[in-house]
């Protein structure tokens, strides 16, 4: 595509999890830089990228979008972030999808869509005593309920993971006490930019109940369920970035 054909479309902008760098992004960097704007954008302490407390990290995340308007793509933590943002700074927004996000992280008295106190204290006990066993135990829950023979997971790893630049120890204790602490339920109503949920049918991390209330509570927003786990732009990435690119080409004609 020619410069005035990408200069017509919206930026993608991509933000990971929690957890997890750009590198998570690699099969839609190669399928949609092609023909898009393409811009990933990693949370604070992950990537490499300068860690800011966990009260700063939408702002950090704000200031790097791009000035001319974008389609927000984020996964999981990344997308309880770009629902502040489609509430609170929607301004450079034209669209978002939340890929396997949720409004509420944690289990409540009127939410059972969310993680265990049980699982939710364990992951925090493992952080202290080896950050590289809990990376490693919760990219493989990630994977989880795709059924991937052994020599396919290990080459999703072997590209997905940023090796050189693990997150900082800070920044996952920053993700995990924004993951305690959010709870978005009562901005969904707010959203008035065009929305898509994405979420597996299998997800071991995020109950697909939590994108069917995401969908059916930011008005008009589109549901896509997928045949996978907590990670379909991994696992079932040809699919994923085909939906992808259909509906984002409905959000800019």
């Amino acid at each position: 595509m020619n410069n005035a054909g990408l200069d017509m479309k919206p930026t993608l902008v991509f933000f990971p999890g929690w957890g997890q760098s750009s590198h998570i992004w690699y099969a839609q960097t190669v399928y949609f830089s092609k023909h898009w704007r393409v811009q990933c954008i990693d949370l604070p302490g992950h990537g490499g990228t300068p860690n800011a407390p966990a009260e700063h990290w939408l702002d950090a995340l704000h200031d790097a979008l791009p000035d001319q308007p974008c389609i927000l793509v984020a996964w999981s933590l990344g997308g309880m972030l770009a629902i502040q943002l489609a509430h609170h700074r929607p301004e450079r927004l034209v669209g978002i999808v939340l890929l396997s996000s949720t409004p509420c992280f944690r289990v409540k008295t009127d939410w059972s869509q969310g993680c265990s106190d049980s699982q939710f204290h364990a992951f925090k006990q493992m952080l202290e005593n080896d950050s590289g066993t809990l990376l490693g135990a919760f990219f493989t829950l990630m994977l989880h309920g795709d059924a991937l023979p052994r020599s396919r997971f290990n080459a999703i790893a072997k590209q997905a993971v940023d090796r050189q630049h693990p997150p900082l120890t800070e920044a996952l204790r920053a993700g995990l006490m924004l993951l305690d602490a959010m709870d978005l339920r009562d901005q969904l109503p707010d959203i008035s930019i065009p929305s898509l949920v994405i979420h597996g049918a299998h997800d071991a991390i995020i109950p697909v109940g939590a994108g069917q209330y995401l969908a059916s509570h930011i008005p008009g927003a589109s549901l896509d369920i997928m045949e996978c786990g907590h990670a379909p732009h991994l696992t079932q990435n040809k699919i994923f970035n085909e939906h992808l690119e259909q509906w984002c080409s409905s959000i800019y004609e």
